[in-house]
Parts: C-alpha cells; sequence; structure tokens
C-alpha cells in the first residue's frame, strides 16, 4: 500500500523484556537504558504497575515500595529501537555524523575509493572536511592551496633596437613550436605591461646586443599610481654580437589598475643595437608570480 517517508523495516523482534526475582529495597537494575518512564510497562508479582508509582534514570528502576526477595519484578521495554535499519541514500547529513548513531564503524572502507576522481585541480570553492581542534569542518580549497607558479609569462623584442627611448613596439609573447605560458599572462600596450592578478612577480630581464662597442642598457621603470615612473632595476652590457646582461626585480602588485611595469632602452648612440629575433629568444622580458601580496 501506499505510504509516506522512508520504506519501512521488514524484519521484526519481539519486545524486549526483563525479570528480576530475589530483590530487595526499592531498586532494580534495568538491562537497557530508558528516558522516561512511558518507555517500560512495569508488573510486580503480576499486577501492572501506575507509571506515576516508579521512576527511572537510565537503566537504574526505583519502585514505589519496598520489595522482597519473593516478589517477582517484570519489565516490559517499549521505547527502544528493535532492529537494525540501513539509512537511505543521502540522509545522514553532519547532524548524524557527529551523533552517537553513525560512528567510523559504520563506515564502508571505500567510501572514498568507490567515489568519482577528481582528475583535475579542484576549483578554489571546492570544498575539503577538516578536524579543527575535534571539530568537523569545511574549507575552501582557495585557503590551503600552496606551492607551484600560477603566472609565468615571456615576451621578448623581435627586432632590434638601435635608438633610445622607451620600448613601445617590437614586442610579442614568444610563438615558436613548443612554447607555452600559465595563467593568464602579462597584456601590453605601447610597452607598458599590466599584471594579470595581484601578488608578488618576479620581473627578470635577459639583454642580448651586437654592435662595435659601447655599453647599452634596459632600465627597467616601474608605476604605483598608473602615471608617474621610476627606475627600480638596471641590465647593463657591452655593445658586441651576442654579448648579454641581466637584471631582476621584485615587483609588488597591490591593483593591477595602478601598478604597471615598461621597459627602456638607453646609451644606444650609434654603432650599437639591442638585438632581438622574431624566430627565437634573444632579449627577453620574464614575469612569474611568486605570491600573494
Amino acid at each position: 500500500m501506499a505510504y509516506i517517508g522512508n520504506i519501512p523495516a521488514t524484519s521484526f523482534e519481539a519486545v524486549k523484556k526483563d525479570r528480576f526475582t530475589s530483590l530487595t529495597g526499592t531498586s532494580v537494575t534495568l538491562s537497557h537504558a530508558v528516558s522516561t518512564v512511558q518507555d517500560i510497562v512495569l508488573w510486580i508479582n503480576a499486577v501492572k504497575q501506575d507509571y506515576t508509582s516508579y521512576s527511572v534514570s537510565g537503566t537504574a528502576l526505583t519502585v514505589g515500595g519496598s520489595l522482597v526477595s519473593s516478589d517477582i519484578v517484570e519489565v516490559a521495554y517499549l521505547g527502544r529501537t528493535f532492529q537494525t535499519v540501513n539509512p537511505p541514500d543521502g540522509s545522514v547529513g553532519t547532524s548524524q555524523l557527529s551523533s552517537t548513531s553513525v560512528t567510523s564503524a559504520k563506515l564502508n572502507n571505500d567510501i572514498i575509493s568507490g567515489t568519482t576522481e577528481l582528475a583535475s585541480e579542484p576549483a578554489d570553492t571546492d570544498e575539503f572536511l577538516i578536524s579543527d581542534a575535534g571539530t568537523l569542518k569545511r574549507i575552501d580549497y582557495s585557503l590551503i592551496k600552496g606551492g607551484g607558479l600560477t603566472e609565468a609569462d615571456q615576451w621578448r623584442l623581435s627586432a632590434n633596437i638601435t635608438s633610445s627611448g622607451d620600448i613601445t613596439s617590437n614586442l610579442e609573447r614568444p610563438d615558436h613550436s613548443g612554447f607555452g605560458y600559465i595563467g593568464t599572462g602579462m597584456s601590453q600596450s605601447s610597452g607598458i605591461f599590466t599584471f594579470p592578478s595581484t601578488g608578488i612577480y618576479n620581473v627578470s630581464v635577459n639583454l642580448s646586443t651586437s654592435g662595435s662597442g659601447g655599453t647599452v642598457r634596459v632600465f627597467v621603470y616601474q608605476t604605483n599610481n598608473n602615471s608617474s615612473y621610476s627606475i627600480v632595476a638596471a641590465a647593463p652590457s657591452y655593445a658586441q654580437d651576442d654579448q648579454g646582461g641581466s637584471t631582476q626585480v621584485f615587483v609588488d602588485v597591490t591593483d593591477t589598475s595602478q601598478v604597471k611595469i615598461k621597459f627602456n632602452a638607453s646609451s644606444i648612440d650609434g654603432g650599437e643595437a639591442i638585438a632581438g629575433a622574431s624566430n627565437y629568444n634573444r632579449t627577453v622580458f620574464t614575469f612569474m608570480k611568486l605570491g600573494d601580496t
């Protein structure tokens, strides 16, 4: 027939009973703990007792009069669960897990191995269960993940620079076979580089030169207000073919709209060049996010 709720259990069991003899006094120790007098029916010498005449506390039953050894005390348990029934799928929540009704002994060994595997890195909002000093709590993956780079990008000069000034053109991300970068990557407009997210970045310059002599430099300029720039690093090199120099600087990007980077070629006065190429790396600018700001 139709019903509302979970499927009823299909097994049955007789009512639990106790029978005591040779007792004296007013105290009886029950076989099963109960919480109220309505959970049991009490007979003394086959006479049912009114539940207002006795009291219970756990397994301690106190009768209304003093027993003698010839008395027969019988107890029927009405409030006990007589069988074990598997809970239906989805019925066990945190309140049940934190109670004594669902313990670790109830959990199968395959509760983890038998579950669908996550085959990629969790999303920041994916949640884990942790024990916080014995209290079960949930926590987002974004709060516990660590290690590994989330942003790493590289740009290069695609042609030689033969005059001093801000480097505003001939900038490209390498496109040779096998190149890759991590995360969103840097963006640039007329030589102004914008960071993809806040954090502490390592910005490095690997400078390659050509020419007949003289020292050339690439300066790294930084702004913290999207307006005024100042030098934060310099990469010098003696201008001979395939000579090189390098520099690097940590940049604390607290606001991606305000903190930006540009590069400047200096000391090029004729016969020298900062070397670039469109099919392989010569002068290269590398950006790596090391961690959060």
